[in-house]
């Protein structure tokens, strides 16, 4: 990973360069805006972690230029001045995420981290952000995806509460960015966090923010999710891992569309529209009381099934088409053709991981493929039957032996299992201790 620091302040940049070194991360430092846009027009970085106010050229000034004429690269904002005005306009222009000076080194890290990879997955199931008349287009022609698409159309409009649910790795967070595109929002910010990869500890804080001196440690405020939406969209991703003490808090804010930083006194108002997405069930909590029902049927006002990829094979064809010419770009490499014998061997295949699997299957492919053609040898399936667990009454007695088989192939490595199976670290500890799993 190669990334852009620009800050005014010599000893952060330095700082901040030293603690990429550490962890490994090569970084190119810059003192304002311009000096920015140099490095950006002769050398190629994932991601760029800049100043808001600076000299010559601002952080905004930047992004700005960014937007209309710069590389598509990831932006975290950093500044001394925790002002929501300049944390909106920083996410309407374009920022990832926004932090406020002094920051923990660490939490910058695991962010940075984390908009780099979402930026490697892409759009799972490749919703377009806009086609030239501004509609959201759907990649496949399944009737399911073609629901899918004509209801996307039907609610962006609305200001209506969204249930996106399915399994992982099926695209629950592009559609949430194709209604968010396609609504009366688009031009505000769309903001998301997976709510089971942050720690319970943390949750509260990143969703609503807190003032300085709210607790030990807490030397300057911090601007919350919901406020980081404001006239935009918050997408809440895996909300059935929410826990029930901010369940709640949730179902209030909801209600009231007002929040209370920690260490806050006063309420402040709130307008972003709310899309959650969920791989579990969602009524099943309920049932087991793991889940308020009242904040279930709050975000279940509009609900959209994704179904998984081996249900809708007819759209493997268009996909594997539009990953190629995504990824292509990215890698700089051109494929001409994909040979019947492997896209039928593609379409054959089950997708555990679904969209997320395929996506991985056709970058590899194309790694190998050095005549830019892909051939049945290209596809390098991986070494499990292509058999989906039945989805009736032994839905958790398949996830488990799932799960003990994935920890047995990464040798006990959980992060590596996670990732095979498609889900966060945080929901694989979930469901070890759920299923008494022991290594």
């Amino acid at each position: 990973m190669k990334v852009l620091v620009v800050d005014d302040e010599k000893n952060i940049r330095e700082s901040v360069a030293r603690y990429l070194e550490l962890e490994g991360i090569e970084s190119v430092c810059a003192e304002n805006g311009l000096a920015a846009q140099r490095h950006l027009q002769e050398e190629s970085f994932e991601a760029a972690i800049v100043d808001l106010r600076m000299p010559a050229m601002g952080g905004l000034e930047l992004l700005a230029w960014l937007r209309e004429q710069g590389p598509r690269i990831p932006v975290i904002m950093i500044s001394a001045y925790g002002e929501v005005r300049d944390a909106v306009e920083a996410m309407k222009l374009g920022a990832e995420d926004y932090i406020v000076k002094p920051f923990d080194p660490e939490e910058l890290i695991v962010r940075l981290r984390k908009i780099v990879e979402n930026r490697r997955r892409g759009d799972q199931v490749e919703l377009g952000r806009r086609s030239g008349e501004g509609a959201a287009v759907i990649v496949g022609e399944s009737p399911a995806v073609v629901k899918i698409r004509k209801l996307v159309e039907r609610i962006a409009a609305t200001p209506a509460t969204v249930l996106i649910t399915g399994e992982s790795g099926t695209g629950k967070e592009v559609i949430a960015r194709a209604i968010h595109a396609l609504s009366a929002k688009a031009e505000g910010p769309f903001t998301a966090i997976n709510l089971g990869a942050v720690p319970d500890t943390l949750l509260e804080s990143e969703l609503f923010g807190y003032e300085r001196g709210a607790f030990t440690g807490a030397t300057a405020r911090k601007i919350g999710m919901f406020e980081l939406a404001t006239s935009g969209t918050l997408f809440l991703d895996e909300i059935g891992d929410l826990p029930l003490h901010l369940q709640v808090k949730l179902l209030r804010v909801l209600q009231e569309r007002k929040i209370q930083r920690l260490g806050g006194l006063q309420p402040i108002p709130v307008d972003g529209r709310v899309i959650a997405a969920t791989n579990r069930h969602l009524e099943e909590r309920v049932a087991a009381g793991q889940f308020r029902e009242d904040l279930f049927y709050r975000l279940n006002v509009v609900r959209i099934e994704v179904p998984p990829l081996a249900e809708r094979r007819e759209d493997i064809p268009y996909l594997v088409g539009h990953l190629i010419d995504r990824l292509g770009v990215r890698a700089g490499k051109r494929i001409r053709e994909v040979t019947p014998e492997a896209m039928e061997k593609l379409v054959a295949y089950d997708y555990p991981g679904n969209v997320r699997e395929l996506e991985n299957l056709i970058e590899r492919a194309m790694i190998f493929a050095d005549s830019g053609v892909i051939g049945a040898a290209e596809i390098d399936l991986p070494d499990r039957p292509a058999i989906r667990p039945p989805r009736p009454a032994t839905l958790k007695s398949s996830e488990r032996q799932a799960i003990v088989e994935a920890l047995a192939r990464w040798e006990g490595n959980r992060t590596k299992a996670a990732e095979a199976l498609g889900i966060s670290r945080r929901t694989l500890f979930n469901k070890i201790r759920e299923y008494g799993i022991e290594q």
